[in-house]
């Protein structure tokens, strides 16, 4: 059995942080995993600026609630449905992913938490653990998985090694310059096209 293990924004939805940046107008927040590949560098940075500006999760929420899926990104998720099991393995946290997730249909999604205070403003963010993509795929392995994965950031570069292939998926150049190895792609339907060559059944 394979499973297909997907990073989700930047891939299925668009950047949390960067649609927060934009309707804010802090600039700062625009950084992502792109530019800052340590996790726990990048969310301390983010979590100072909400405390700098006075907002709080209420606000956060209220923006991905104006945002949907990347175009076609339901219709892929249906399509690897159909061929693998799909797991979306993500940096992102519960309390953003909901209503992103009814309208891809409710993947399997594992990610973090945030802890907020009673007037809603960030205190702190709980990681599942440590470098958790890889730790997936590796879980994955031990029930004798075979995987297949893609995503589009630094974050995502040790879940593609760990699995049996690895796609980049939508990802900036210096990304695509420093990892080589993964093929890179720009639309659904070469990652369709890279699932494909990667699975080892006739899909």
């Amino acid at each position: 059995m394979e499973v297909a293990c997907l990073d989700l924004e930047g891939v299925l939805v668009p950047e949390i942080w960067i649609n927060f940046a934009e309707r804010t107008g802090i600039e700062e927040l625009k950084a992502t995993t792109r530019d800052i590949p340590d996790y726990d560098v990048l969310m301390k940075q983010r979590l100072a600026i909400l405390d700098q500006h006075k907002l709080g999760l209420p606000d956060i929420q209220a923006v991905i609630d104006d945002m949907g899926p990347m175009e076609g990104a339901p219709e892929f998720v249906d399509w690897l449905r159909e061929r693998f099991q799909v797991v979306i393995l993500s940096d992102t946290f519960y309390e953003f992913a909901q209503p992103l997730m009814r309208q891809l249909g409710w993947p399997t999604l594992f990610c973090h938490r945030l802890e907020t205070d009673d007037k809603g403003f960030v205190t702190d963010y709980k990681l599942r653990q440590k470098d958790p993509k890889r730790q997936c795929v590796k879980a994955f392995h031990s029930l004798n998985y075979r995987v297949i994965a893609a995503g589009d950031s630094y974050n995502d570069t040790t879940m593609l090694s760990e699995a049996e292939a690895g796609i980049l998926f939508k990802a900036p150049q210096n990304v695509i310059e420093e990892f080589p190895q993964y093929p890179a792609v720009h639309t659904y339907d070469e990652l369709r096209e890279e699932f494909r060559k990667a699975s080892i059944r006739d899909i």
